[in-house]
């Protein structure tokens, strides 16, 4: 594994490239910021926003958010409600897992607290823990379904509801590096991020145990329906910053993870604060590329110039193996697995090339950050 000079993220991470100074596409992003006319983008985004708003009338709605609850839908919700002035409806997908309070809180405040009407989806259970099981356990992606579904689901009901101006947060692969990091104000790539990319209908309906109908959602708009649409990152238009729209949230009722729970594997106690089960998904990065939600934010960090490269160093080796214990539980009990069989499966995914054992039976990476040579 080689690491970023300047953060802590490996070019295992899938889709990062790195440059002959051996500095990770994420960084370089970061530092182009400074190059850009952000006086001159957000002339664009009032633009866009221009041509939209009002566009079904007075009291009709006039764009849709992808939404979580999260620190960034909140962020999101008040720049298109209240900076904009347009009247958003707001779609979001339930994981099903048991929320966190925070988690339950938080999606009903972006409603009082903007004003906004949420549209949930709530997928159906039984397709879930079958798909669930099966990708977990052949692919190491136990959520691809409920992914899918955060990236499908919107743009189905987008529309049906004639709002073409579909606003998500940041580009995920341009921001921290992914497969087709191209710097974009347009969205309608994303589904091939990797993240919910297409698996065949054929081998899902014949392994796992479901029916076409079963996967009807997860099935994104014939092209000639999604260049309907107009489905666009903030972050193309606005400098994206993952700690200040915590910040912002904060002022605006989010909750986040304090005096509730303290994971193990994370550094930070305000991103994907819904549900517990839910992260085994994104630590399931660990045993397949070697790194987790810890390398994640304190790559950020560094970006942020809120932490050292020392400092994320040694927050990587104490959080990020160390997938939390609570995570476990809700995941087995939701699709009955015992604790045992869970660690088997896990084990079954740990990249060879990267992880050896030690003398206790636990994986060890190789190459780890905190060993590296120059």
């Amino acid at each position: 594994m080689r690491y970023c000079k300047k953060c802590v993220m490996p070019d295992t991470r899938p889709g990062i490239t790195f440059n002959e100074e051996g500095v990770c596409s994420a960084c370089q992003a970061y530092e182009r910021r400074a190059q850009i006319d952000w006086k001159q983008r957000w002339k664009e985004f009032e633009e866009i926003c221009d041509k939209y708003r009002g566009m079904n009338g007075s009291a009709g709605y006039d764009c849709a958010i992808a939404v979580s609850g999260g620190k960034d839908s909140h962020w999101q919700t008040h720049l298109m409600k209240n900076v904009m002035h347009m009247n958003p409806i707001l779609f979001s997908v339930e994981d099903n897992f048991p929320m966190t309070v925070a988690g339950q809180h938080n999606l009903k405040n972006i409603s009082e607290e903007f004003g906004c009407t949420i549209i949930s989806c709530k997928p159906d259970i039984r397709t879930q823990k079958k798909l669930m099981r099966y990708m977990f356990e052949t692919y190491g992606k136990p959520t691809w379904y409920i992914d899918r579904l955060i990236y499908t689901y919107p743009l189905i009901m987008s529309l049906k509801f004639n709002t073409p101006l579909l606003v998500y947060g940041e580009n995920v692969s341009y921001e921290y590096g992914g497969v087709h990091a191209k710097e974009s104000y347009s969205a309608r790539g994303q589904l091939s991020n990797g993240v919910a990319s297409d698996v065949e209908e054929s081998e899902l309906i014949e392994k796992a145990g479901i029916t076409a109908q079963d996967l009807a959602l997860t099935r994104a708009p014939e092209v000639g329906e999604l260049n309907k649409l107009d489905p666009i990152y903030i972050s193309y238009f606005l400098p994206w910053n993952s700690v200040g729209n915590y910040h912002f949230a904060k002022k605006h009722g989010f909750h986040d993870l304090t005096h509730e729970w303290k994971r193990t594997h994370h550094v930070e106690n305000f991103d994907q604060v819904d549900s517990r089960a839910y992260l085994v998904h994104s630590w399931m990065k660990y045993p397949k590329f070697g790194h987790a939600a810890a390398t994640d934010y304190m790559s950020r960090f560094i970006r942020y110039g809120l932490a050292t490269r020392e400092e994320a160093i040694k927050a990587v080796k104490k959080h990020d193996h160390a997938l939390d214990p609570l995570s476990v539980r809700d995941f087995c009990e939701f699709c009955g697995y015992t604790e045992t069989d869970f660690w088997k499966i896990v084990d079954g995914h740990y990249n060879k090339d990267l992880f050896e054992k030690d003398g206790y039976g636990n994986w060890k990476l190789k190459h780890p950050v905190w060993e590296e040579t120059n």
